[in-house]
């Protein structure tokens, strides 16, 4: 069956349908936008009878692809007009030569610096007609009093405000293209039926106004058979006049067709998500794919159950086609316990020392962790329950499984997690997944990787204490001290002593601490220091001690500023806590260099120092 008809219409009959509604837009297209300089460029073409591309349009009537529609801007409609067809690649040609041609209105658009201006349009007559001059010269705009001027408007260069300075200036407006005969007959009346000059202007309508009356527009219809996946695929594939519209673009034309505003719905949702740091960068398709999969998860868990003999667990899916396919009675539904797993999700992560967006490592996780606690519900505040559903948080960020390609792993999250969670199920294919290098943790250096950040995390345990307040590092302290993660042997001693960069720079040698803490560690050796800080503090060096330990470090390496055997232990300590989130073995022995990438441990890079490679450091470690 075909999908679609190519043809040729004319301009006229184009932009006269546009007129009277019978070609619209659906409300997901964009404003207009284009500027001064592209108008006068596409009325050029058009007089030149150059090719100014092909308009795509959908028929109307497919009960399954059902937008609300808008006339194109300018257009003035008596009542609501159903249209026959829709716009959905030429949206920014068709409006400015509708609005430069048909409207009779002066043009509002805007200049090179991007400020809003309004323009009329004429063709220089004897430019047009010249064969040694560029007719794109002879298309100029003037102001919304006809004039051009200068010197801040003081001094008029051409007025025309009335027909006869049209006439005489031998400026023929675009407006009137349409009605061309009118203003012809005006002009051979200002001229006195002149000879020479009705020569001149019948010279003009035969190269210029036909050029326009003439025209053929390329013409694409997609037939209203076609699914809305394929109409919004479509859509995005043309639209070069902007940026691509996301799935929440096109199922707010959706669900307006439905007298639902999903716009609005969207601003009540980031009111609802305001107290929560955490949440500042949900985006509204984030809502809209978790949405979909727990729609999707629960329709075929119904299925299921009709279907006795299907043991298996649900399908779910939230890919592009899911979510276009989402319908308005499936968003109303689920859209409430969505709106609380995010904002559980965030309660629960605060718990877990990771308060803001900017902390937190993957995003996207939070999409099927929101599904699962939309279906877990307040049976997850039981321990053991919170604790599995951590474990498996913990090996999505640690094992660095949320990058990319996320849809499908989302497909299985939700009913695995749930399943083992609440029926004791086989364990979920991201805790299966999920691996720790050791080596991982000398690449980890900055917040541009989850890991990092969930390590960063898990270092801030609930008896982590700032080594000058020595307070608990929770929710309140964090943005009150200025809570942030610093190097424990500072940058400038390393560099003195030549440690490599790559060593003190990675995240086994950085803590949270607070700014304060921070300053007074300066660029001193640690045994130098801690002295100042515990003087400051006001401890004793009993209670010193432990506060330095709650730093997943041991404070007689620091003491004797030995970076070396402080690095390596360290490290190890750093790897039993994340064996402990995961609830998972570290293999000692491997290697990863940077994400995805791992090696034998004969080709470790050289490390902690500049002379003696990592992998005799690292047996001689595991022989102490």
């Amino acid at each position: 069956m075909e999908t679609f008809d190519s043809t040729k219409r004319s301009l006229f009959e184009i932009l006269k349908d546009v007129h009277e509604g019978k070609i619209q837009l659906p409300d997901f297209q964009r404003g207009w936008i284009w500027d001064d300089t592209r108008i006068r460029e596409i009325i050029a073409s058009v007089a030149k009878s150059f090719p100014i591309g092909a308009i795509m349009l959908l028929e109307t009537g497919n009960e399954n692809v059902r937008f609300k529609t808008k006339p194109v801007e300018g257009v003035k409609l008596d009542g609501d007009v159903k249209p026959d067809l829709l716009i959905l690649d030429g949206q920014q040609r068709i409006t400015s030569l509708y609005q430069a041609i048909i409207t009779n209105e002066v043009v509002t658009t805007r200049n090179e610096k991007n400020y809003e201006i309004k323009r009329w349009y004429y063709i220089n007559m004897e430019k047009a007609l010249d064969e040694s001059s560029d007719l794109e010269e002879a298309i100029i705009s003037v102001n919304e009093k006809k004039q051009i001027t200068e010197d801040f408007g003081r001094r008029i260069l051409l007025d025309l405000s009335k027909p006869e300075y049209e006439y005489r200036n031998l400026m023929y407006p675009v407006s009137m293209i349409d009605d061309y005969s009118v203003w012809r007959r005006g002009f051979n009346e200002y001229w006195q039926h002149d000879r020479e000059k009705s020569m001149f202007w019948d010279k003009f309508e035969d190269r210029i106004i036909n050029s326009f009356t003439k025209y053929m527009l390329p013409v694409i219809i997609m037939k209203k058979e076609n699914p809305k996946e394929a109409v919004c695929q479509v859509f995005e594939k043309v639209n070069t006049g902007g940026v691509s519209l996301n799935v929440f673009e096109l199922l707010t034309a959706t669900f307006a067709a439905d007298e639902f505003d999903l716009k609005t719905d969207w601003l009540k949702i980031k009111e609802a998500f305001k107290e929560y740091k955490l949440l500042a960068r949900v985006s509204n398709t984030d809502i809209i794919q978790a949405i979909t999969l727990l729609a999707t998860y629960n329709k075929k868990l119904q299925q299921a159950k009709q279907d006795a003999s299907d043991e298996k667990l649900p399908a779910v899916s939230c890919k592009r086609k899911d979510m276009l396919d989402l319908s308005l009675v499936d968003y109303k539904q689920y859209r409430d316990p969505i709106v609380q797993g995010f904002i559980k999700a965030a309660k629960i992560l605060f718990e877990n020392h990771i308060f803001t967006a900017r902390d937190l490592p993957y995003l996207a996780q939070l999409i099927p962790m929101s599904a699962i606690l939309a279906v877990i519900g307040d049976k997850i505040d039981n321990m053991g329950y919170k604790k599995k559903l951590m474990q498996w948080y913990w090996c999505g960020v640690l094992g660095e499984l949320y990058g990319s390609a996320n849809e499908t792993r989302y497909a299985l999250d939700l009913p695995q997690v749930v399943d083992w969670i609440l029926n004791d199920g086989p364990v979920p294919k991201t805790i299966y997944d999920a691996n720790f290098s050791p080596s991982r943790l000398h690449t980890l250096r900055t917040r541009n990787s989850a890991a990092y950040k969930g390590i960063y995390a898990l270092l801030m345990d609930a008896e982590t204490k700032d080594w000058l307040s020595a307070t608990k590092m929770d929710l309140s302290t964090y943005f009150s001290e200025s809570i942030d993660i610093h190097h424990i042997f500072p940058v400038a001693w390393c560099e003195k002593h030549g440690i490599r960069k790559a060593d003190y720079n990675c995240i086994i040698n950085k803590t949270p601490l607070s700014s304060r803490t921070n300053r007074i560690v300066s660029g001193d050796a640690p045994s130098k220091y801690l002295k100042r800080v515990q003087k400051h503090a006001g401890v004793s060096d009993e209670e010193f001690q432990n506060i330095l330990k709650s730093h997943v470090l041991s404070p007689e390496f620091l003491y004797a500023d030995d970076f070396e055997n402080f690095f390596l232990d360290r490290k190890e300590k750093i790897l039993q806590r994340i064996e402990k989130a995961m609830n998972k073995p570290i293999p000692r022995e491997t290697t990863q260099l940077e994400e995805g990438v791992y090696l034998s441990e004969d080709n470790e890079r050289n490390s902690v120092s500049r002379n003696r490679p990592l992998s005799r450091l690292v047996i001689q470690y595991r022989d102490r």
